[in-house]
């Protein structure tokens, strides 16, 4: 098929193409620049702002796309300005979703799958939650509430679109990411500023790269629609995979904190990530998309690449 993934550089755009491509399909890379047109093994490449509608509908247009996978967002820009990049992905989630989607259905494209994340749920009774669950819309910390937000109009607007298919990724691990030796959580680990707070029990369900991928390339070529988690098969509290983490880093081991203070010193999110949030069940995938995780478990990878 012929396939455009936009966000074709990122942490999971730029093996996805490469799968992409070993399974016979002829992939156009949709960048931002024409300076990141290099960074790509594509069929070929189109250059446009997703944030300019007309300069996406010709670069979609040329491609002449069957399907179109959006794997875009800022996040590479975390290092130099947090701030700024989750406020670009916010419209990057909102405004280019809804140019890409336009833009798609001019072109003709049959199916749209999109990126989303599976941590965006509200805390409930049930430790780990399916597809059904209510996002954190309305999260105390005002930066988080706007984030899932944005990711609510992402899914709205993907799944009200014939063929839409929205892909909940769990938290991800591996090389490119910040779990990765040289990211920043490892970093932090390996400075001992990740502390834990109270008992840990926060549930984080966790992902590889290789098995986002996988996950996608089996997207693209389902029919499939709706919402699916996409995780592995372990969620598990901090108080586990925290420290198992500094281990396999060689980090020491997280200190204990009260929970109380937690907030102060590590900020709202990793907080609410280490105490509050929930894991996310993938069974709905495995049913409906036929795909498993071939990492099953974190315990077999994070912090190893």
């Amino acid at each position: 098929m012929r396939v455009l993934v936009a966000g074709a550089t990122g942490v999971i755009g730029h093996p996805l193409v490469g799968a992409l491509r070993a399974r016979g399909h002829e992939v156009t890379a949709l960048v931002r620049t024409a300076a990141r047109a290099s960074a790509v093994d594509a069929d070929a490449v189109v250059v446009a702002d997703a944030l300019d509608r007309e300069e996406l509908s010709a670069a979609v247009s040329a491609a002449r796309p069957e399907v179109v996978v959006h794997q875009m967002s800022a996040l590479r820009l975390l290092g130099d300005d947090p701030a700024g990049a989750f406020a670009l992905t916010a419209r990057l989630r909102t405004e280019g979703t809804a140019h890409l989607v336009a833009a798609a259905r001019a072109a003709g494209a049959r199916r749209l799958v999109a990126q989303s994340i599976a941590f965006a749920t509200a805390p409930a009774a049930v430790l780990v939650l399916d597809e059904d669950a209510r996002l954190y819309v309305d999260a105390p910390d005002p930066g988080w509430a706007a984030t899932v937000r944005a990711v609510a109009d992402l899914e709205r607007q993907v799944t009200a679109t014939d063929g839409g298919l929205v892909l909940r990724y769990g938290t991800l691990y591996g090389r490119g990411t910040a779990y990765a030796r040289t990211g920043s959580t490892a970093q932090r680990v390996l400075a001992g500023r990740l502390p834990l707070p109270g008992d840990g029990p926060g549930i984080t369900s966790f992902l590889h790269v290789a098995d986002a991928v996988g996950a996608t390339v089996a997207a693209v070529e389902s029919t499939t629609t709706g919402v699916l988690n996409i995780t592995d098969d372990d969620p598990a509290p901090a108080a586990l995979w925290l420290p198992h983490y500094a281990h396999v880093l060689g980090a020491p081991p997280p200190r204990r904190i009260p929970a109380s203070l937690a907030p102060r010193l590590l900020g709202w999110y990793p907080t609410h990530q280490l105490t509050t949030a929930h894991g996310a069940s993938n069974t709905r995938a495995r049913t409906e998309l036929g795909w498993k995780p071939g990492r099953p478990s974190w315990r077999e990878g994070l912090g190893r690449e």
